[in-house]
């Protein structure tokens, strides 16, 4: 596969729309209001990143076959020992879970080299035993993204990666060119960011686990680009849920790569979405937590009745039998609640209910 130089990695850029522009420019913006008005108290903000790593840890590994729910993983983190569970969903969760959980706490002092980029896989597969033998290093054998049957013979290569051979000098070439693009003012940072994702995957540097740590670079690079919200609201679970799409996109732009009308646009594209659905959730989230910080302790055990209970229709003889709170303060919290839009109403007299607003939360 012929591998673009460091002036092909700069004409893709060029690929994008106007219209991707001006997005880019307003996740950037969106995300400065998180910049500017996340004084939550810390007690809230460590609820909020514990809450995106079980969901991301997930939803990354869903992606790629894994049968967990977020359920069985937090309760996994929560009471249950990891070492029980010698599955090897389990294993791929666990090393997700606190390779994001580095990320997010040291982001700040992580330099995107190549060697880091290989320590990061090697945790990535730290308890996965079928990778014990590949885990931090690029792959020595090739690893074409295929079509098979039923039985596992190939049918189709759908598209070609980097040859074994050819994947430590393309890899060197693709960290040089982001570490140079991401620093010029010509060029958003989120569209480098994208573009450079699009290429690691192109290249499938590693014999197995690229597409969850592609995420985890993701992760990682916004952060380092200034996106503060990211740990608070798991853009994993966002691609989970457009996942077609999510590989649709990078097919249809990595299908031009190598030919003479390269482009990123339907990768770039695909990629500025999701981060606005993130932000905009970061900034959902934000407004509920100050909010939550309004509360009295009895507003607040009632509000946290309803988080445990999205689902649920919850009446006042519920919240009676279930909490603490007496039936004349439970219906101040219900008004309060109500006020404030964190809560709807439906019914009237005793068949009255309540539902969380997923408007809101």
């Amino acid at each position: 596969m012929e591998y673009p130089n460091k002036s092909q990695l700069y004409k893709r850029l060029t690929t994008v729309t106007r219209e991707q522009e001006l997005l880019a420019t307003e996740v950037a913006t969106l995300s400065g209001q998180w910049t500017g008005g996340a004084n939550l108290s810390q007690q809230i903000l460590n609820h909020l990143k514990r809450s995106s790593l079980v969901t991301s840890a997930g939803a990354s590994t869903r992606i790629e076959g894994s049968k967990l729910s977020d359920e069985e993983i937090r309760a996994m983190i929560g009471g249950l020992k990891w070492e029980k569970m010698k599955n090897r969903d389990t294993q791929e969760v666990k090393g997700y879970y606190e390779l994001l959980q580095f990320i997010y706490d040291n982001y700040a002092n992580i330099d995107v080299t190549e060697n880091n980029i290989k320590e990061f896989h090697a945790r990535l597969m730290k308890y996965s035993e079928k990778d014990v033998w590949h885990k931090g290093n690029y792959k020595v054998i090739e690893n074409d993204i295929e079509m098979q049957d039923a039985d596992g013979k190939t049918i189709t290569v759908l598209f070609e990666t980097s040859k074994a051979l050819e994947t430590p000098g393309h890899m060197k070439e693709l960290v040089e060119w982001y570490n140079e693009a991401i620093t010029s003012p010509k060029y958003h940072k989120v569209i480098v960011i994208a573009a450079f994702i699009v290429q690691f995957l192109k290249i499938h540097p590693f014999q197995d686990g690229n597409g969850r740590l592609s995420r985890i670079l993701t992760d990682l690079l916004l952060l380092k680009a200034n996106y503060e919200y990211i740990p608070y609201v798991s853009l994993e679970k966002i691609i989970e849920e457009s996942k077609a799409d999510y590989y649709i996109a990078l097919r249809a732009s990595q299908l031009t790569f190598g030919s003479h009308h390269e482009s990123i646009e339907r990768w770039t594209g695909f990629f500025l979405n999701i981060c606005r659905i993130q932000v905009n959730a970061a900034l959902d989230l934000l407004s509920v937590a100050r909010m939550e910080q309004d509360l009295s302790e009895n507003q607040n055990i009632i509000w946290n009745y309803f988080k445990e209970h999205t689902d649920d229709r919850i009446s006042v003889g519920t919240l009676e039998q279930n909490t603490v709170v007496n039936r004349e303060t439970i219906r101040q919290a219900l008004n309060k609640l109500l006020t404030l839009k964190m809560i709807e109403r439906f019914g009237a007299g005793r068949s009255t209910y309540y539902l969380v607003n997923k408007d809101k939360y």
